[in-house]
């Protein structure tokens, strides 16, 4: 059942972020570099690219790797921080149509949450590791900047270069250390047991 869940729910939103970048193909702004740009297309392509990959092997019945485990709690932390600024610091600012916003930005953060703290077939993810959080979006943010001051181009307005150096660099530590609180709590939910736990499921380091 968990394995079918992760897989199906990973396919709707790939199929999501698909049809409405064709919708933006067809419109003439097909960009990928625009369209991909967003943190929360991005990091919700990942997941869901994750999400398939490990129903798959649940359902044919092999181990999940303690490596796309541990990508699977970087990315939870992501969604995370995507569901909370949208939701509390910039709600209703998104371009795409309510339903795919409410879908991206609430229902799939939260079930991927909700994945990963009830269902206890994941191992402790390590402390020493919380570090690999930041890689990712260190590389997008830099990326973005690049793009704001060579094009003008940047997904969010918070990170407009005319805000000032000043605006970037408070915005760029706030988003960094949320990142890190979103993935302390992945990391703790981590050691908990879960509601569902199946046998099968339970890898020697955990009996």
């Amino acid at each position: 059942m968990v394995g079918f869940g992760r897989a199906a729910s990973g396919l709707v939103i790939a199929t999501v972020l698909a049809y409405f970048y064709a919708v933006r193909i067809a419109l003439g702004d097909g960009n990928p570099f625009d369209y991909f740009g967003y943190f929360t297309n991005q990091t919700s392509l990942l997941a869901s690219l994750i999400l398939i990959a490990t129903g798959v092997l649940v359902v044919l019945g092999r181990s999940v790797p303690p490596a796309l485990t541990l990508v699977r709690g970087i990315i939870t932390a992501y969604l995370l921080v995507v569901a909370v600024i949208y939701n509390i610091l910039v709600p209703g600012t998104g371009s795409a149509p309510p339903w795919v916003s409410a879908l991206l930005h609430l229902v799939f953060p939260l079930l991927v949450a909700l994945d990963w703290l009830l269902v206890g077939d994941r191992p402790r993810l390590p402390w020493r590791r919380l570090w690999m959080l930041l890689p990712y979006p260190v590389l997008w943010l830099t990326t973005v900047l690049i793009r704001g001051v060579t094009d003008g181009w940047v997904p969010y307005g918070f990170l407009l270069p005319e805000r000032g150096i000043a605006s970037l660099i408070v915005h760029i530590v706030g988003l960094l250390a949320a990142i890190i609180a979103a993935g302390a709590l992945v990391w703790a939910a981590s050691r908990s047991p879960g509601l569902y736990v199946r046998a099968a499921e339970l890898s020697p380091h955990r009996a």
